[in-house]
């Protein structure tokens, strides 16, 4: 969805070496698809290893009555695995909390953690914990929930040693991520210039058919939203973008 930047100074991102590692913590399978699929496929390429954490499996996703909870969690994995496929992502790990009611409690924080540890990202990305009223669509309560927790996993918990000491008996050793990225913000002060990667954003997004269908709706709708973005942020016209906050983690 485009995000109100006009408040903003808007930086276009140049990636650069310090930034080798990113882990992207989203709530459901195809929230990264819709919000950064274009930036991760651009990152895979550059030589940069990228892993998903996902809250939930999504079960509560996708309308037909007929299909049990546990075939469309089921579902939804496969879905999600092939979109990361299709951008360069094999890492992709399912937390397997209930879709519908994720919180941002100990446990949540804990896993967050926990993969944050392991892969030792020096970017984070994650959705917003800060509800936005200029699409109420941006803000499920498991966006804000699963958002709130990858913030607080970067910090404090990542790289507190007394934060879930029972890590460290793991060898899970504190680490400190220089970089958080939010999506689905109204703050809205870096955009990457992700048309080159469009259709492979657009490929991703069509993955997940027990939730967009054919996809057919989808190229417009995104060039609408990414064009829109890009255009904001100073961006030749005919550019597409997907936009972040950044914010200071030291």
């Amino acid at each position: 969805m485009p995000a109100d930047t006009a408040r903003r100074s808007i930086e276009a991102d140049e990636s650069t070496d310090q930034v080798q590692r990113v882990l992207v913590v989203v709530a459901h399978p195809d929230d990264v698809d819709f919000g950064a699929a274009g930036s991760v496929s651009q990152w895979t390429a550059s030589g940069k290893a990228v892993a998903y954490c996902i809250a939930t499996d999504g079960e509560a996703g996708g309308s037909d009555r007929s299909i049990s909870r546990a075939e469309m969690a089921a579902i939804r994995r496969r879905e999600q695995l092939e979109a990361a496929k299709v951008v360069g992502v094999s890492d992709v790990s399912f937390l397997g909390f209930p879709d519908g009611g994720l919180s941002c409690d100990l446990d949540l924080r804990r896993a967050v953690t926990t993969a944050i540890r392991r892969f030792r990202p020096h970017r984070v990305v994650c959705q917003s914990p800060e509800r936005s009223w200029s699409s109420i669509y941006a803000s499920h309560p498991d966006h804000l929930a699963a958002g709130e927790a990858a913030v607080c996993a970067v910090y404090p918990d990542a790289r507190n040693p007394f934060a879930f000491p029972e890590l460290l008996d793991d060898g899970l050793e504190p680490h400190v991520v220089p970089e958080l990225w939010m999506m689905a913000t109204d703050r809205v002060d870096r955009v990457v210039d992700v048309t080159d990667d469009f259709g492979r954003k657009l490929m991703a997004l069509r993955s997940h058919r027990s939730q967009v269908g054919d996809g057919a709706h989808l190229e417009a709708m995104l060039h609408g939203w990414m064009s829109q973005t890009a255009s904001t942020a100073g961006l030749p016209a005919g550019r597409l973008a997907e936009a972040f906050q950044s914010v200071a983690t030291g």
